[in-house]
């Protein structure tokens, strides 16, 4: 299940596209480690990189909406917090089973819905109100 970063995946602020392509970049290395049966080490780095890119990512994109008083700051900060959350069931899956094929699919599968859903249904909506402003 692999998903490419698009143009009509942009949410029109720069820093933004550039870390959610990021994202994108690992998420297809997931998928193509999986393919090549590499896909327990590499998942194990990918919620590495997850953890840490959350961390960043979230708070990068919560403060930039904070400085242009986006009014659904509040709905993408529970957002980032539901991810997390699953992010975290994750990691424990990964380790209570070590890595294998259905957590790799689920983990394919969270990454590549959250960024599909959540750049197109939440974070677009961050670059219209910045477009708006201007």
């Amino acid at each position: 299940m692999a998903v490419k970063w698009t143009p009509n995946l942009s949410v029109g602020v720069e820093f933004i596209d550039e870390q959610h392509k990021g994202l994108f970049e690992k998420a297809a290395q997931l998928f193509e480690a999986g393919q090549q049966g590499k896909g327990k080490e590499f998942l194990h780095q990918m919620l590495d990189f997850l953890d840490e890119y959350t961390k960043i990512h979230f708070r990068d994109e919560e403060k930039y909406m904070e400085s242009i008083n986006y009014p659904d700051l509040d709905a993408q900060k529970k957002a980032h917090a539901y991810f997390e959350e699953e992010l975290t069931r994750l990691r424990k899956d990964f380790m209570e089973s070590g890595g294998n094929l259905v957590l790799m699919i689920k983990a394919n599968k969270m990454i590549v819905d959250w960024l599909t859903k959540h750049i197109s249904s939440m974070d677009k909506k961050i670059g219209e109100y910045a477009a708006a402003l201007k």
